[in-house]
C-alpha cells in the first residue's frame, strides 16, 4: 500500500512522515494555507531518501509555471487538481496524477479517459475538514483500474482501514486527517500509515 502524506510544509514534517513509512510526500503549489515555495521543496527533497517520491499539487496554473516549479522543486510527479485539459497533461514533463472530485457514479466514468499515471478520487472542493468521506461502496463497485487508483477525501487513522477494505486502492492520500490545529502531527501520521500498511498486508 502506497501512502501519500500531502500538504507538507517543513523538512521536519517530511522527515517524520518518511520515518513512519510514507512513500509519497505531497507539496502544494496551488493557492492554499499549505502552499510552499518551490525552492524550499527543493531543499527538503534533497534531504529525503532517494526512494521517496515528491509530488507537486497544482490547480489551473499555466503550463510554464507548472514546469518551472517542477524543475526548481525537483518533483517526481505532477498532481493536477483543476480543469487541466487532456492535452495539458500530455505536455507535462513528469508522470501525472489527476485528481477528480467525486459526487456520483458519472464522475467515476470520466477517470479512465484522462492520460495519467494515477487517478486520485477526492471530495468536492470545500468539503475537506468537515468529517465527510467519499462513498467507498460506490467506488469499490465501480470498474476502475485499482493499480492506478489513489483514494483521498476525509481519511483519518480511524477510518483508513475501512476505506481500504471497501475500495482496494493502490494508494491512500491524507492531509488534514493527520493534522492537529493545522500542523502535521507525528503521532497521527504514524497511526495512519500503520493502519494503512497493516490493512493492506492483511489483504483486507
Amino acid at each position: 500500500m502506497i501512502v501519500k502524506i500531502c500538504g507538507i510544509k517543513t523538512l521536519a514534517a517530511a522527515q517524520e512522515a518518511v520515518k513512519h513509512g510514507a512513500d509519497f510526500i505531497g507539496f502544494i503549489f496551488a493557492e492554499s494555507s499549505r502552499k510552499v515555495a518551490p525552492e524550499l521543496v527543493g531543499e527538503v527533497g534533497s534531504a529525503l531518501p532517494g526512494h521517496i517520491k515528491k509530488v507537486g499539487v497544482f490547480a489551473n496554473q499555466t503550463e510554464q509555471e507548472v514546469i518551472r516549479i517542477a524543475e526548481v522543486a525537483g518533483l517526481d510527479f505532477i498532481q493536477l487538481h483543476g480543469n487541466e485539459s487532456v492535452s495539458f497533461a500530455r505536455r507535462m514533463p513528469l508522470p501525472v496524477i489527476k485528481a477528480f472530485s467525486i459526487r456520483s457514479e458519472a464522475d467515476l466514468e470520466k477517470l479512465q479517459e484522462y492520460p495519467a499515471e494515477f487517478y486520485l478520487v477526492d471530495l468536492p472542493k470545500g468539503s475537506s475538514g468537515k468529517g465527510l468521506t467519499l462513498d467507498w461502496d460506490m467506488i469499490g463497485k465501480a470498474n476502475l483500474p485499482r493499480k492506478k487508483l489513489i483514494l483521498a477525501g476525509g481519511l483519518t487513522p480511524q477510518n483508513v482501514r475501512s476505506a481500504i477494505s471497501a475500495v482496494s486502492p493502490i494508494a491512500v492520500d491524507v492531509a488534514s486527517g493527520v493534522e492537529t490545529n493545522g500542523v502535521k502531527d507525528s503521532l497521527k501520521m504514524k497511526a495512519f500509515i500503520n493502519e494503512a500498511k497493516y490493512t493492506a498486508g492483511k489483504g483486507e
